[in-house]
C-alpha cells in the first residue's frame, strides 16, 4: 500500500495543487494530512486523487475542525497511525505528537505544525512529519511524504522539491 503524507498546505482559493504535489501523489491509495488545510475546498483537491484521513490545525476553520476532529488513530494494512497536528505552546511539534500517543505506542506517528520535515524512530515507533509542500517557511525546500507499506513493515520518505 502507497500512502501520500502531507501537511500544512495552507492554500485558500486555488483550483489545482502545485504539479510537483499532485504528481507524486499519482496512484497512492490513501492521502493522510496532519491538518492546517485553511480552506475547506482544498480537501475535494485531495480527495480527487485517492481518499482522505486527516486532523484538524490550529489554522484550520471550524468546520474543520468539526469534520476531522484534532487527533486520531487509524489502522492500515496492519499498521496502526496515530495523526496529529502537533501544535503546542510548551513543546516541539515533535514532544506533543510523541506525548499525545507515547501510551498508546502506534507504529507511525504523523504530524505536522513544524513546516519541518522530519524523520526518527524512538523505538518501535516512526516519528513522521512531511513538511510542507506549499509554505517551506526557513527549509530549501518544500516537501510530503510517501510510506510504503508491505507485509507488515514500513518504508517511509520525503520528496522534496523548489519550485511550486
Amino acid at each position: 500500500m502507497r500512502i501520500g503524507v502531507v501537511s500544512d498546505t495552507h492554500l485558500r482559493r486555488v483550483s489545482e495543487l502545485p504539479e510537483p504535489l499532485s504528481r507524486g501523489l499519482k496512484g497512492v491509495d490513501l492521502i493522510l494530512h496532519a491538518g492546517d488545510w485553511t480552506d475547506e475546498r482544498i480537501v475535494e483537491l485531495f480527495e480527487s486523487i485517492a481518499p482522505v484521513e486527516s486532523v484538524a490545525g490550529n489554522n484550520d476553520p471550524p468546520e474543520i475542525v468539526r469534520r476531522f476532529g484534532r487527533r486520531k488513530e487509524i489502522a492500515v494494512a496492519g499498521i496502526r497511525i496515530g495523526l496529529i497536528h502537533g501544535d503546542s505552546w510548551s513543546h516541539s511539534a515533535e514532544e506533543c505528537a510523541w506525548n499525545a500517543f507515547a501510551s498508546r505506542t502506534p507504529d507511525i506517528i504523523v504530524f505536522g505544525h513544524s513546516h519541518i520535515p522530519h524523520l526518527e524512530r524512538r523505538g518501535q515507533t516512526l516519528l513522521f512529519n512531511p513538511g510542507s509542500p506549499t509554505d517551506r517557511r526557513f527549509q530549501p525546500q518544500y516537501s510530503f511524504g510517501i510510506l510504503e507499506i508491505s507485509g507488515g513493515r514500513v518504508e517511509a520518505r520525503h520528496i522534496f522539491y523548489e519550485k511550486l
